[in-house]
């Protein structure tokens, strides 16, 4: 869609063409057409930000409210393409990369990413290790206990991410995608929805005490910092330059459209196997396990292994997604400082450029395997000891701030000079973003509500 000054429209919906206007930032060759082998950095966000807390929030949802919150779903589902739309619209139309913008915006976006992605990872870290030992203690109970899972998996996280780069990680990560796909519908499939119940719940409905649930739906599955991470991972692919816009849009509805599939799919399953039998689920991602159990009583053992095989798929993936985006957040995060400081060895000559060969470097830098160790080896000590009361109270705040941080800077970002004029939002991204904006604020102060004061 046009705007009334002839620039196109730039929101999740338009389909700018490939190689059309140019860009402040650095421009390389296109493709000639836009097609399905390119999607990939998509598929990588998908996989990062649908981990186990996101199933059981959405199986609950189901249980609590069978199918009459599915409109959240498909609700999201275009939240969360406006978002990463614009995160990939701003590295290919600028040629920097996000951190590089936040810094325009003034010292405190330094402050608080410092901050942040120091907390945030140390208990992210054991998080993420212990969701991926869960499954695998259910698959064999006479095996390690869950610590000794959880460091293997930690370990092993670390080891296949320091030694490998991009392209080895975005194929690991279409495999474990499509494991947790075809897992997640052919469970679905078998509990038999209600394909009435299903299309009736795409009507707005909003039943008492389902508030929250709605909001978590919108706003929380799919929905993480990675998803800063996802313009990272578009010039880790070799994209470079507005002339690769479209193939990033394509590749950015596929990732959303699955997450939304995913979330359809476990709403179903938690309406049919939990709403109707009045079960409830134990908290956090041990729910999952519960389900398992649920699952072999009415399937059997097989239906049962091969949920715990897609649950590990999702926690595992989340885990690898986050020490590659995040490190590389870190790494170009330092690096940024460093220039800033006049800090010969930064390789300032890049002024703030980002692509695949600047990706490539910082894979192996200094600063992003620091991280990784950062989000390998201190949150072990978790695994021992109750967290700090202090310590999950500076995650929770920190945490429920990064998400409206995320929209609204980009809003900042992306109507301002900073941007070339053809890539400036136009009515609907900045409609978008602005609902996006106001979501998580909302999210925010449910958040810090509900923290252990």
């Amino acid at each position: 869609m046009a705007e009334t000054s002839g620039t196109t429209e730039s929101g999740p919906g338009a389909g700018a063409g490939a190689g059309t206007g140019t860009a402040a930032g650095e421009s390389g060759p296109g493709p000639r057409k836009s097609s399905w082998k390119y999607i990939g950095p998509g598929i990588v966000v998908a996989a990062t930000g649908v981990g186990a807390g996101d199933l059981v929030a959405t199986l609950v949802a189901g249980s609590k409210f069978g199918y009459t919150l599915m409109w959240a779903a498909v609700i999201g589902c275009l939240v969360k393409i406006s978002l990463a739309e614009a995160v990939g619209r701003w590295h290919l139309a600028t040629g920097r990369t996000l951190f590089d913008g936040w810094r325009t915006l003034g010292g405190w976006t330094t402050g608080y990413f410092a901050v942040y992605v120091v907390i945030w990872g140390f208990v992210y870290g054991a998080t993420a290790m212990s969701s991926s030992a869960l499954p695998i203690v259910a698959l064999f109970p006479d095996g390690p206990g869950l610590k000794t899972w959880a460091i293997i998996t930690g370990l092993i996280g670390l080891v296949f991410v320091w030694f490998n780069q991009y392209a080895v990680f975005e194929k690991v990560m279409t495999v474990l995608i499509g494991v947790m796909f075809v897992v997640v519908v052919y469970v679905a499939i078998r509990v038999v929805p209600d394909v009435g119940a299903s299309f009736a719940g795409l009507l707005p409905v909003l039943p008492d005490g389902s508030l929250v649930y709605t909001l978590g739906l919108i706003g929380g599955v799919g929905g993480t910092i990675t998803m800063a991470a996802y313009g990272y991972w578009v010039n880790a692919k070799g994209w470079s330059g507005p002339s690769w816009m479209k193939v990033m849009r394509i590749d950015n509805r596929v990732a959303y459209i699955t997450t939304g599939i995913f979330v359809v799919a476990m709403l179903i399953v938690g309406a049919e196997l939990l709403h109707s039998s009045q079960i409830a689920l134990t908290k956090g991602d041990r729910g999952l396990i519960d389900l398992g159990v649920i699952l072999e009583d009415r399937f059997g053992a097989g239906t049962a292994k091969l949920f715990l095989v897609g649950f590990f798929a999702a926690s595992f993936s989340s885990l690898i997604g986050v020490w590659h985006g995040v490190s590389l957040m870190f790494a170009d995060f330092v690096e940024r400082i460093r220039a800033g400081r006049g800090d010969a060895g930064t390789e300032k000559a890049d002024e703030g450029k980002a692509g695949s060969a600047t990706v490539g470097r910082q894979e192996r830098s200094v600063p992003f395997r620091a991280y990784l160790l950062w989000l390998t080896f201190p949150p072990m000590t978790l695994l021992w000891l109750d967290e700090p009361f202090g310590l999950v109270i500076g995650y929770g705040v920190l945490g429920a701030f990064f998400m409206p941080f995320l929209a609204l800077t980009l809003i900042w970002l992306l109507n301002s000079s900073r941007t070339p004029r053809e890539w400036r939002n136009g009515w609907l991204s900045n409609g978008m973003l602005g609902a996006a904006g106001l979501l998580f604020v909302v999210l925010c102060v449910q958040q810090v509500r509900d923290l252990p004061w």
